[in-house]
């Protein structure tokens, strides 16, 4: 006897998965059919029978009930109960999908896009709305900018995943908050597994929830500032606010982080999974590309004298790989191998200048900061001093603290044997 489980069609495939354990694989129809046969209460031999009967094929399904099982998909085999572990818990359990289920309404999106339509035409009109750099210094105490800005930011930041999570709860998918990072980035993340066997329509709109609230949010104070007059501190404070909602936006398009549009992007094209497969497939290329550059000691005897020379390795009649050099994207179907060959070279271009970019420019502007802040502590220097720098060493240094102590508890989590 098998959990209650969901089914879904995906091309040639189906994809069947326990909600309660956020636990998905991707089956082909012979498979979806024996679960459905096992989940109405046939026996192992009755169904190895039917699915005979109907394709004219031997299949193992006393491997594949095993295979459940190990999934957490069976119940009972027999009389006797499988062990089932623990679900992962939910944020928010107690909001259920009927209290949020406006999120999934066209009406929401419809009042979106007129927000949106509504700002951009303001802005066209008044393009002095438009907020530069110098908005987010609001006020001309540091650490009051640094402390509020900081506020700001991480309201934002709640809200849009909050907006991932109502969105897929109103789909029925329990989903979990909860800081992560990506490469030097401290980001928080909402895990929405169990999306995938939503409606193609329900799944982008979580993907896209946590954009639309940005924009939404920008949209709205476009507008407010319309009435506002320029010059007070009400302006200044919109104006700041309006640049800190759209600050997010263009690293959405970091899709090698596994943003939100790198789930759309994945979704868009039908991979299983575009970054996983990615990485194998560029980790395939980077070795192939060192073992066709690695120099070989070729010795010749010519003129009666020894020559040794240095040549590339170059093999083209091997018939047989050596290990690890079997290329992983063949075992793809057709449309996925294409999307990942093409991702695989957004992920090394984008992650090589990502990282490059905190070596050359994030940590040494971190490092000077930071330095700063400790020499404008102690009793030689002004209370405005001392209190810019502790706002400096709060902020700043509490960030990097945050992201080192999460970069740890994600490796420990995912065990010794795991790659970032």
């Amino acid at each position: 006897m098998l959990h209650d489980l969901a089914v879904r069609r995906d091309r040639d495939e189906w994809i069947v998965g326990r909600m309660a354990t956020r636990t998905f694989v991707a089956l082909p129809e012979a498979g979806a059919r024996a679960v459905e046969l096992l989940g109405g209460g046939l026996s192992v031999a009755r169904t190895a029978r039917t699915l005979r009967d109907e394709t004219g094929e031997e299949f193992e399904i006393t491997d594949f009930v095993r295979d459940l099982a190990a999934l957490g998909f069976v119940a009972r085999i027999g009389d006797r109960a499988v062990p089932d572990g623990e679900p992962p818990r939910a944020s928010w359990p107690w909001l259920r999908p009927r209290h949020v289920r406006f999120a999934l309404h066209p009406a929401l999106a419809a009042v979106v896009a007129v927000l949106l339509v509504s700002a951009v035409v303001a802005l066209v009109r008044r393009p002095a709305l438009l907020p530069g750099y110098r908005d987010l210094l609001w006020s001309p105490h540091g650490s009051l900018v640094l402390l509020s800005g900081a506020a700001a930011g991480w309201a934002l930041l709640f809200a849009h995943e909050l907006a991932h999570l109502v969105t897929a709860r109103a789909a029925g998918v329990p989903g979990k908050m909860r800081l992560g990072t990506r490469l030097q980035f401290l980001v928080m993340q909402t895990d929405i597994s169990g999306i995938e066997l939503a409606p193609r329509r329900h799944r982008l709109t979580a993907y896209l929830a946590g954009i639309a609230l940005n924009l939404s949010v920008a949209s709205s104070l476009v507008l407010v500032l319309t009435v506002t007059d320029s010059g007070t501190t009400a302006h200044r404070l919109l104006s700041a606010g309006l640049l800190l909602a759209l600050m997010p936006l263009p690293f959405q398009l970091m899709v090698f982080t596994r943003t939100d549009l790198y789930f759309v992007l994945q979704d868009l094209t039908g991979c299983r999974n575009l970054y996983g497969d990615g990485r194998a497939y560029a980790r395939y290329a980077g070795r192939r590309a060192v073992r066709a550059l690695r120099p070989v000691r070729e010795v010749r005897e010519e003129r009666g004298m020894r020559e040794v020379r240095e040549v590339r390795e170059v093999s083209p009649e091997r018939t047989t790989p050596a290990p690890g050099m079997t290329d992983p994207s063949t075992l793809l179907p057709p449309h996925e191998r294409r999307a990942v060959r093409l991702y695989s070279v957004v992920l090394v271009a984008g992650t090589v200048l990502c990282l490059a970019f905190m070596a050359l420019v994030t940590l040494p502007a971190d490092i000077t900061l930071l330095v700063r802040a400790v020499r404008g502590l102690g009793p030689g220097h002004g209370l405005a001093r001392s209190a810019d720098s502790a706002a400096v060493l709060i902020t700043l240094g509490g960030v990097n603290v945050l992201w080192g102590v999460t970069r740890w508890r994600d490796r420990r989590s995912r065990g010794p044997a795991a790659t970032p």
